[in-house]
């Protein structure tokens, strides 16, 4: 009886890995079909789906005023080193500008140009919600929730272990 119960954890276990496989291969796929055909969708208006991030990310509200580099970075969750290259370019195309922050001027603030809101709000807005339209079409409200619900919970995962792996660097750094 024992090693019959064992037999089917074992199974439910690798039925679990082969779909965990199958799921983090789609996520990938994804993400590499989001920058391919997000990117297009944009293209015209000269921005790629990094761009229309950090568009989104800067057209909130709450971050009117600008954010620094670092605070953009973590929001994207992308590396410093990636996001002042990306930053450089779109601020070469008058997207976005560099200003000091005037609470500290040892930080820097990315902020919206006028220029850049008119990109995002006028031109890219509308394609970008065309796209959503076709991605998202035969999904109903409750797909959306659902997927998002499931995508946020792989995220914090995600996150629980980079946070962890920074915590073993950071001891590792001390020793």
């Amino acid at each position: 009886m024992m090693a019959k119960k064992r037999v089917a954890t074992d199974n439910a276990a690798d039925a679990k890995m082969e779909l965990a496989n199958r799921l983090f291969f789609r996520l990938y796929q994804c993400a590499n079909m989001l920058h391919k055909t997000g990117t297009r969708a944009v293209e015209a208006e000269g921005l790629t789906t990094q761009q229309w991030a950090v568009l989104g990310a800067l057209s909130r509200p709450t971050v009117a005023n600008g954010m620094s580099v670092g605070d953009l970075a973590r929001y994207l969750m992308v590396s410093r080193q990636n996001l002042t290259g990306l930053i450089g370019r779109m601020e070469r195309d008058g997207h976005v500008a560099v200003v000091p922050d005037e609470r500290d001027r040892r930080s820097r603030l990315v902020t919206m140009t006028k220029s850049g809101r008119h990109v995002w709000e006028v031109l890219a807005q509308p394609k970008i919600r065309a796209y959503y339209g076709e991605v998202l079409g035969d999904f109903s409200i409750n797909d959306v929730t659902h997927t998002l619900h499931y995508l946020l919970k792989i995220l914090d995962n995600m996150k629980r272990l980079d946070d962890g792996a920074a915590g073993e660097t950071a001891a590792t750094d001390l020793e």
